[in-house]
């Protein structure tokens, strides 16, 4: 792309927010040069849910957990995640 236009200089993120919501960043980005980057101290986004468990389980988790020394909630994360990598095939 020959015609890239220059980036403004912005007084604020609201003025920068403003400028892309009415610009295309085709106008301004050659992205056919852009190239992958790896954020790998990025967290992932989590969200929060409900989960009912009959008290029997939960307490049985909670004793595995203090074996352990981790909180049940990261327990759990832990044995859905390698229950579906295992389902998957993706271990």
């Amino acid at each position: 792309m020959s015609n890239i236009k220059k980036i403004p200089k912005f007084q604020s993120e609201a003025e920068e927010r403003a400028f892309w919501e009415s610009h295309d960043s085709s106008d301004y980005v050659d992205w056919g040069k852009a190239k992958p980057v790896l954020l790998p101290n990025l967290k992932p986004s989590t969200k929060t849910i409900s989960l009912r468990l009959p008290e029997a389980l939960l307490d049985r988790i909670k004793v595995e957990a203090n074996k352990r020394d981790m909180p049940y909630q990261s327990l759990i994360k832990f044995l859905v995640a390698s229950e579906m990598e295992r389902i998957s095939g993706n271990k």
